[in-house]
Formats: structure tokens, C-alpha cells, sequence
């Protein structure tokens, strides 16, 4: 199978900021990739460079055969981060009017209004697009983004301003362009999400790639440091799990405890031992998500200093503030 999108060595630099820093990345046809990382890590950077919004320093960009994308423009659909609606535009003329570009021809007002439809916006192809709320103009822009069935899809932070019911929506309809044949590269800075849609994830920091892996593969090799309990007996005494071998902390987490385990330990060991101490009605390893296989990369020591770094890594991640400070 060809490959929908290859990178090779590819470097962007912005004055003395290294946006991208030798990015080598293959997505092959029919993929459906997560590019993750903190803001400012350079994902939106090499979203641009893909579509030849943006030119590299150096490198080499292939888009479905092609030396650009340019040349593939109309078997390409691209949802920017930065939206771009044109809001004096009535909803309907808007999207026929990006189908066209698109090179899509025939009545399109029946195909339109079933996408709005779709997305939960039956009724507003008459309502100009300024009049919509940010959540309804992103599911009009997804809808701009495939409404003219492209082989590619590009999404940059796709699910930025839904609530959790849209999100779910849209997510939906990524997966329904995957499963029609569409590759699909998206970026996001909630690494939740990526985890919940993508088959294969490459992580940025800093402009240098960490990670490009499938998402059975990370899971596969990612080291447990964790249990989840809850005693059989709710008024049990927990205080003698500080006591058991490879436990590092226990503390309470909504209902349940959260169980740190002694690095070097071994997780089903710990397992056995905490539910022989104390009767369990429920206890398991728990997996690390990918922000925390991103964090132990990209902290890539232990200690305090790391766990420092860590924590300070984790909250910037979850306010979608640019990470800084913190070396790959």
C-alpha cells in the first residue's frame, strides 16, 4: 500500500526558534494518526508543511504521490486551528461555495443539508454563519473540511470549543470518514482524545519527535506505576497498605483509592500482596494513559526533580499553555 503522507529530515525555524527539527513521518493510505503534544511542540507547524501552507527549511515533503500538495489540493480536506468562516455568508452558500473549490459539481443543497443534519445543525442553512455559536461554526467548518469526500483529511485541534455531547458527534464522524477509506492525520493537545480515536500516535516536543508508535504497541510497553482499589469493607483500615512491599502511596480518588507503586517493583506482585492485606471488592493495574507515557519520555529521569517536572508538565498540558522548561 502507498503512503499517504512521508516526511523525511524535515526542519522549520522561526528566527532562532526551531519549530521542527528533522522530522522523518510516514502515514500510509487509510491511516488514522494522532499528532499529540503540548502546545507550541510544533504540531500546527507541521500541519501547515504538510499542505505547503508553510515551506520547510529543509527536507522532503510527499502528499498522496506528490511533491506538494498543491497538486492533490481537491483530494485533500483541511479543518485549520484557526477557523475560517466566512461569517457575513449565509451557512448553505458558505458550504456550496467550498464544495465548488473543491471541484464538486450538481445541486448541492440536498447534500448539505443532510451533513447539517448530521452534525445536529438541520435548519441553518439560511442563518448567517456569524449568528452561530463557536461550537455550532466548528461543525459547519468539519462539514467544509469532507463535504467533497477527500482522500486526506487534516484536522488541527478538531474538538477545541465543543462540549463533551459535541465532541462525541464529531469524533463519530472522523471515524465514519476512516472507515469510508479516508486517511486521517489529526493534532491535538488532549491526549485523551488522540487515545480515544487513532490507531497509531506520534508525540512532539519542543519541535523533536518522541514517540511514533501504535497505540497497541505504547500500551503494550508502557510500564504500569499504579492500582486502583476499592476494599470489600468500607470502613476497612487502608493504613496498613503503606506498609505492603512496592507500595509508594495510597490516596483517596473518587471513591476508590489510587495506589503508587516503588519504581522497579513488580505491578501483579504489589497487586497480590495489597489484596491479601486488605479484601478487595475491586482492584486493578491501571494503564498508563498517554499523557503519562508522554511525561515519562519527555522527563526521561526519576526522582523528585522528575516528579517536579512532571506535575508542572501535566497542568500545563491540561490548560493547553505552551510547555516549556522541561528538556525531550
Amino acid at each position: 500500500m502507498a503512503d499517504a503522507i512521508r516526511l523525511r529530515n524535515l526542519t522549520k525555524t522561526f528566527g532562532d526558534k526551531v519549530a521542527i527539527n528533522g522530522l522523518d513521518l510516514t502515514v500510509p493510505q487509510g491511516a488514522l494518526y494522532g499528532i499529540i503534544g503540548p502546545n507550541g511542540a510544533g504540531k500546527t507547524t507541521t500541519i501547515r508543511i504538510i499542505l505547503s501552507i508553510l515551506f520547510p527549511d529543509s527536507g522532503e515533503v510527499e502528499v498522496l504521490g506528490h511533491s506538494s500538495a498543491l497538486q492533490a489540493k481537491d483530494r485533500i480536506g483541511y479543518l485549520p486551528e484557526e477557523r475560517g468562516l466566512y461569517k457575513k455568508m449565509k451557512v448553505g452558500a458558505f458550504l456550496d461555495y467550498m464544495a465548488r473549490l473543491k471541484s464538486v459539481r450538481g445541486e448541492l443543497r440536498p447534500v448539505i443539508g443532510e451533513w447539517l443534519e448530521r452534525v445536529g445543525l438541520a435548519g441553518v442553512q439560511d442563518k448567517r454563519c456569524e449568528e452561530l455559536s463557536k461550537g455550532m461554526q466548528q461543525k459547519v467548518q468539519f462539514v467544509a473540511a469532507v463535504i467533497h469526500k477527500p482522500d486526506l483529511v487534516m484536522l488541527d485541534e478538531p474538538f477545541s470549543g465543543l462540549d463533551p455531547v459535541s465532541t462525541r458527534q464529531l469524533r463519530d464522524l472522523v471515524l465514519e470518514e476512516h472507515s469510508r477509506g479516508a486517511t486521517v492525520l489529526f493534532s491535538t493537545h488532549v491526549m485523551v482524545q488522540a487515545e480515544a480515536i487513532c490507531d497509531h500516535i506520534v508525540m512532539i516536543h519542543n519541535g523533536n519527535k518522541v514517540l511514533d508508535s501504535s497505540l497497541p504497541e505504547i500500551r503494550n510497553r508502557a510500564t504500569t506505576h499504579a492500582l486502583r482499589f476499592e476494599p470489600h469493607d468500607p470502613r476497612a483500615d487502608l493504613s496498613v497498605l503503606q506498609r505492603v512491599a512496592g507500595v509508594r502511596a495510597v490516596r483517596k480518588d473518587t471513591g476508590a483509592y489510587e495506589i503508587d507503586i516503588v519504581e522497579g517493583a513488580d505491578p501483579p506482585t504489589v497487586l497480590g500482596a495489597v489484596v491479601q492485606a486488605v479484601p478487595a471488592a475491586r482492584a486493578e493495574l491501571l494503564r498508563p494513559t498517554l499523557e503519562d507515557v508522554f511525561i515519562d519520555i519527555v522527563t526521561g529521569h526519576t526522582g523528585g526533580a522528575a516528579r517536579t517536572d512532571a506535575q508542572t508538565l501535566r497542568e500545563t498540558l491540561r490548560r493547553g499553555e505552551p510547555a516549556e522548561g522541561v528538556q525531550a
